[in-house]
C-alpha cells in the first residue's frame, strides 16, 4: 500500500489494512524501519512460510538440538 498511497483510501484498502495491520503491529513494534524502508512485512512473511512448512513439530525439533 505505500508504493500506492492513494490505494489506503479505497474500500479495498481499508479492507486490507484492517487485515493485515493486526498481524504487522507487533512486527513493528520489534523491528525499526531501516531509513524510509520497512522490512516488518518481510519477517512477518519469513514468520508464515516458517509455521507453514515447519509447524510445531519442526519448533519442537529446533529445540531439542539447542540443548
Amino acid at each position: 500500500m505505500s508504493w500506492v498511497p492513494s490505494a489506503r483510501e479505497t474500500s479495498i484498502g481499508r479492507f486490507l489494512t484492517n487485515i493485515c495491520e493486526p498481524y504487522l503491529e507487533p512486527f513493528r513494534k520489534i523491528i525499526p524501519p531501516i531509513g524510509m524502508i520497512d522490512i516488518s512485512p518481510i519477517v512477518a512473511l519469513l514468520v508464515i512460510r516458517f509455521a507453514s512448512s515447519y509447524g510445531l513439530h519442526g519448533l519442537y525439533n529446533m529445540i531439542v538440538r539447542f540443548m
